[in-house]
C-alpha cells in the first residue's frame, strides 16, 4: 500500500477506530494528524470548511501524545483524535473571529472551557472552522471570509451556522468537530451534510469563552460521523464549570454505558405538527417515517403527540435571539478590541466601525432585536415571545409525560442551492422550524442521517429528550443508527473535489 493510499484509509476512520489502532500501536498520532492536514490542504479550496488551520501546533501536540503514549504516561480519552473547532470559541493566542471582520485579528488571552477540556482529553485541534458570522444563519453563506460548500453537492449549502464543522466531518477532513447550537445550528447542518450533530441540555456544557450570540439559547455541541463518536466527544466536554454562571451544578450524565441498550419498551413520540406541516419535502417525510417504523420494529412503542404552540416557535425565536444579540453585540464599539474605523467623533467612529465590521445578516438581527426591546414595543414583541417560549416548554413537558423521546425531521428540506435563499430571510429562517423548540426549552436534541432523498442528498432525523436525559437520547440514536446502517461518505467525494496528492 502506498503512503497516499494509507492516508486515504486513515482519514476515513472514525474516532473509535483510530483509538483502537493507537492502543495496538498500529499507527502513530503524528501520521494520522498529518494525513488529515494533508486532506484539508488538498480539498478545502473547494469545500471552504476551515478559516485557518493550525498545522504546527497540531503536529507538535501529536508528537507529544506519541511520546507520552510510548513512555506509558497518561493520555486523554481522545488522545490523538483530530478535531475541527468552530471559530466562535476562544483559543488563547490563536485568532478567533466568529467569521466576522469585526473580530479580524483578535487573539484571545485565554482558552474557552470547552477548548481546555479538549486539550485535557488530548484531542488534536486541526484548525478553526467556518461559520455564519456570529452564528447568525442557516447556510454558512454569511461568513465574512468565504462560503462553505456541501460535500454531497458542491453547488449546495452545508447548512449553518456550524456548516464548516459539519462539512469538515462529512468530507473526511476530521472525524470530530465542535459546533454551537442557538436555534438548530449544529443539528440542521448535520442533517444537510449527512452526519451526527447533538445539542445538549442548556447549562450542561460550559459557555465560558463562547462568544455570545443569544445567551439564553447558545449551547456547544458535538459533531461526528457516528453516534458513539458524538457521545464520546460530548462526554469529554460536558460537566459543571464554575466560570459559567449558567452551568448546571452537577455531573453530566454518563452516556457511554447505555449505547448498546436498544429501544425495547421505550416510548417514542411522533410530533404530529412536524410531520404534516407546510414546506416539508415528501422525501424528508418518507425517510423520517421509515425511521419511525424501524424504531417500532426494534421494540419501541410509537405514540402520536402534539405540540400545539410549536408553530409559533420560529416567530418567538426570531424575537428573543435578535434581542439578546442586540445586547451582546453592543460591546463591539471600536474601542476595546477588534476592528476600529476612525471617525471625527466617538459616535461616528462607532457607526463606521459597525458599518464595516458587521455583515448584512448581523445588522438585520441587531435592528430586529433593538426594535423589539425599544420603549413602547417591549411588551408587544419581546415579552410576548417569552410567553410563547413558556407555552412551548409546557407543551414539551406534557409530551414527555407520555414519551421517553420525541422524533421529527431535523429540517423541512435537504440541502438547497448556494444563493437560493440569501435574499429571502423568511425562507432561510424557516429552516429552523423543527429545531428551535429544543433551544427555547433548553432540552437536548440530536440529528442523525435517516437516508437519502431522490436527488441523493442526506435527510436528517431529529430525536428530542427531556432535560438531562442525554443517556436516553444517545441510546435511541445508537440503536437506530445500527439498524439503518447509513453510509455517511458522499459518493465520488474525491473525484468531485479534485483531490491532488
Amino acid at each position: 500500500m502506498s503512503a497516499e493510499e494509507r492516508d486515504q484509509d486513515l482519514v476515513r476512520l472514525d474516532a473509535a477506530a483510530l483509538l483502537r489502532l493507537y492502543d495496538t500501536g498500529e499507527v502513530s498520532t503524528t501520521d494520522v494528524v498529518r494525513a488529515h492536514l494533508d486532506r484539508i490542504h488538498a480539498t478545502d479550496e473547494r469545500i471552504g470548511a476551515f478559516v485557518r488551520t493550525l498545522d504546527a501546533p497540531a503536529l507538535a501536540h501529536a508528537a507529544d501524545v506519541d511520546r507520552r503514549r510510548t513512555a506509558g504516561e497518561h493520555v486523554g480519552v481522545l488522545a490523538g483524535v483530530p478535531l475541527g473547532l468552530k471559530d466562535i470559541l476562544c483559543t488563547k493566542g490563536v485568532e478567533t473571529t466568529c467569521a466576522s471582520r469585526m473580530l479580524e485579528g483578535f487573539r484571545p488571552p485565554y482558552d474557552a472551557t470547552v477548548v481546555e477540556r479538549l486539550r485535557d482529553a488530548d484531542a488534536v485541534v486541526l484548525g478553526k472552522t467556518n461559520m455564519d458570522e456570529f452564528a447568525m444563519g442557516s447556510s454558512t453563506e454569511n461568513s465574512a471570509f468565504h462560503p462553505t460548500r456541501n460535500p454531497w453537492d458542491l453547488a449546495r449549502v452545508p447548512g449553518g451556522s456550524s456548516g464548516g464543522s459539519t462539512a469538515a466531518v462529512a468530507s473526511h477532513q476530521a472525524p470530530l468537530a465542535i459546533g454551537t447550537d442557538t436555534g438548530g445550528s449544529v443539528r440542521q447542518p448535520a442533517a444537510l451534510c449527512g452526519v451526527v450533530g447533538m445539542k445538549p441540555t442548556y447549562g450542561l456544557v460550559s459557555r465560558y469563552g463562547l462568544i455570545a450570540f443569544a445567551s439564553s439559547l447558545d449551547q456547544v455541541g458535538p459533531i461526528a460521523r457516528t453516534v458513539p463518536d458524538a457521545a464520546l466527544l460530548f462526554s469529554a466536554v460536558a460537566g459543571h464549570d464554575g466560570n459559567d454562571a449558567t452551568s448546571i451544578p452537577e455531573d453530566a450524565p454518563d452516556v457511554l454505558p447505555g449505547l448498546d441498550g436498544g429501544v425495547d419498551g421505550l416510548r417514542v413520540g411522533v410530533i404530529t405538527e412536524f410531520m404534516t406541516g407546510e414546506g416539508l419535502e415528501p422525501d424528508v417525510r418518507a425517510r423520517v417515517s421509515e425511521g419511525v417504523e424501524r424504531l417500532a420494529a426494534l421494540g419501541a412503542e410509537i405514540v402520536e403527540v402534539s405540540l400545539p404552540h410549536a408553530s409559533y416557535g420560529v416567530s418567538a425565536y426570531y424575537l428573543i435571539a435578535p434581542s439578546e444579540a442586540s445586547s451582546n453585540l453592543s460591546r463591539y464599539d471600536g474601542v476595546r478590541y477588534g476592528l476600529r474605523v476612525d471617525g471625527p467623533t466617538t459616535e461616528e467612529m462607532m457607526a463606521a466601525t459597525r458599518g464595516e465590521g458587521f455583515g448584512p445578516e448581523v445588522k438585520r438581527r441587531i435592528m430586529i432585536g433593538t426594535y423589539a426591546l425599544s420603549a413602547g414595543y417591549y411588551d408587544a414583541y419581546y415579552l410576548q415571545a417569552q410567553k410563547v417560549r413558556t407555552l412551548i416548554l409546557a407543551d414539551l413537558a406534557a409530551a414527555y409525560e407520555r414519551c421517553d423521546v420525541l422524533v421529527s425531521p431535523t429540517a423541512p428540506t435537504t440541502a438547497f442551492a448556494l444563493g437560493e435563499k440569501v435574499d429571502d430571510p423568511l425562507a432561510m429562517y424557516l429552516n429552523d422550524i423543527y429545531t428551535v423548540p429544543s433551544n427555547l426549552a433548553g432540552t437536548p436534541a440530536l440529528s442523525l442521517p435517516a437516508g437519502l432523498d431522490s436527488a441523493g442528498l442526506p435527510v436528517g432525523l431529529q430525536l428530542m429528550a427531556p432535560a438531562l436525559h442525554e443517556s436516553t437520547l444517545f441510546r435511541v440514536a445508537a440503536a437506530l443508527e445500527r439498524d439503518l446502517a447509513f453510509d455517511v461518505a458522499p459518493p465520488g467525494l474525491d473525484d468531485a473535489m479534485e483531490v491532488t496528492s
